[in-house]
């Protein structure tokens, strides 16, 4: 089984890469995060891969990242969801803010992702929410969750890094303050409050 590609970026085209390892050009669909992040074409490249076969077809997927590797597989493990589908949502949606909406269960900002539909968010927040949010509890993920991607103002921007140093991960800190807010005037008031919600 493949794991990764390690050679030349020798073309990239619509959604496509084309990378050329030891004489061969291997074709992978990507996203716009990956394409983005690419060097020049004619420079060196390593894309991580997962090779997607099905009754009539054969076709490879590449990734900048390995996070962004075990997101698509984690989407591609839902069924509806095939590899098209999860490229198109990878390209919808840094990483990093994609962890975040699943997490904290933001169904209208994923149903904004070209070809998701309210449905299929509904369908990803609930059968990846407590996956992502055990890996970032347990330290498996190395992606970042931006607290400030879901417009929060900058007090319970603030209140939530507060509780990130107390220890708590990013989906109890989110929800304690969450739930603290509507009784808090100042930061020492929200933080006070979502702590008694813990």
């Amino acid at each position: 089984m493949l794991a990764y590609l390690k050679g030349t970026l020798a073309s990239v085209r619509d959604g496509i890469v084309v990378v050329e390892v030891g004489g061969i050009g291997y074709e992978c669909m990507t996203s716009l995060t990956t394409i983005g992040k690419l060097p020049p074409v004619g420079q060196a490249v390593k894309l991580y891969v997962k090779m997607n076969v099905r009754e009539d077809d054969v076709s490879l997927a590449g990734f900048y990242s390995s996070e962004e590797k075990e997101m698509f597989l984690k989407l591609t493990s839902i069924s509806g969801i095939g590899p098209k589908a999860a490229m198109s949502i990878l390209s919808g949606m840094e990483l990093s803010q994609l962890a975040l909406a699943i997490v904290t269960e933001n169904v209208k900002g994923l149903a904004k992702i070209k070809g998701v539909g309210k449905k299929t968010a509904e369908r990803i927040v609930l059968e990846l929410r407590e996956k992502i949010a055990a890996e970032e509890c347990d330290g498996e993920t190395e992606v970042e969750v931006p607290i400030s991607a879901v417009g929060l103002d900058k007090t319970a921007i603030d209140a939530i890094s507060a509780l990130r140093t107390l220890g708590l991960t990013q989906q109890e800190a989110h929800k304690a303050v969450m739930q603290a807010k509507p009784y808090s005037t100042t930061l020492e008031q929200l933080i006070a409050n979502a702590l008694k919600n813990i």
